[in-house]
């Protein structure tokens, strides 16, 4: 986790260098369309990401979470994701695996075009063992806030990393109080 956090910090800050040397970087203004385009290609107006995970191991989690969105103006766009998880544990005497699932709704505030706020609330449904090696399912709600920042790799895609913290803390979260969600990804159309 150390060196993960050294590698994040110094991606902010070559990304805050590059952000530094854009040319007017703070009169960010999107391109002008005809108003028949902006009618004839709503398809402009979303984009799609997500993210998928994995760890393998003693301890094998892989994941994906595949998001569309809309952009309502030149800064606010919302959107949903849908989140799925399989887990597998060979930690204990028998191996334990789990499937848990969810969805969100998220709305970001883009005030510079290489930066954003991020808020989101997601419900994920996560399945647990029990001592008799039965499984019982609980949902768990989050409200996850933070931002991310975004390097263009072409002209319809961008790289992009994001932290994020829940702060409702539910008692029933798998997650440690205030751990950091941090997610690396491609994006297409933002």
């Amino acid at each position: 986790m150390k060196r993960f956090m050294i590698t994040f910090c110094a991606v902010m800050l070559v990304s805050g260098a590059l952000l530094a040397q854009t040319p007017d970087s703070t009169a960010y203004k999107a391109p002008e369309e005809p108003e028949k385009e902006k009618q004839q290609s709503g398809v402009q107006r979303v984009y799609y990401g997500g993210y998928v995970g994995f760890s393998f191991g003693d301890y094998t989690r892989i994941s994906f979470a595949p998001l569309v969105g809309f952009r309502l103006t030149r800064m606010w766009s919302a959107g949903v994701k849908a989140a799925y998880e399989y887990v597998e544990d060979k930690r204990y005497s028998e191996t334990v695996t789990s499937h848990n699932y969810g969805g969100s709704f998220f709305a970001r505030l883009r005030p510079h075009p290489r930066m954003y706020l991020h808020g989101e609330f997601a419900y994920m449904s996560y399945e647990y063992q029990t001592a008799s090696l039965s499984s019982e399912r609980e949902w768990v709600p989050f409200l996850l806030l933070g931002g991310g920042i975004v390097q263009p790799i072409s002209k319809k895609a961008s790289a992009f990393i994001e932290v994020l913290f829940d702060v409702l803390q539910d008692e029933n979260s798998p997650y440690a109080d205030w751990d950091p969600w941090i997610s690396i990804g491609v994006s297409a159309g933002f």
